[in-house]
């Protein structure tokens, strides 16, 4: 990867599923936050495979909380 000073280094990337799954092992307090949080949200897309409905509720809570007012 190119850096600030013009030289190429050597980088590691990951994609969003391998940063997921990283922090997945990471054994520290600080992590436990983030884990519970994987948690909620894999259960929450579970549920959602069960009962569509709950998708498409989420769905369009999303959008409303991100539409933007129309004035006029």
């Amino acid at each position: 990867m190119l850096s600030a000073d013009g030289k190429y280094y050597n980088t590691d990337v990951a994609d969003t599923e391998q940063i997921l799954r990283l922090i997945q092992s990471i054994p520290s307090p600080n992590a436990e936050p983030f884990k519970t949080w994987l948690a909620q949200v894999g259960n929450e897309r579970i549920n959602e495979t069960a009962d569509p409905e709950l998708a498409i509720d989420r769905a369009l809570e999303t959008y409303l909380k991100r539409a933007i007012p129309i004035h006029g």
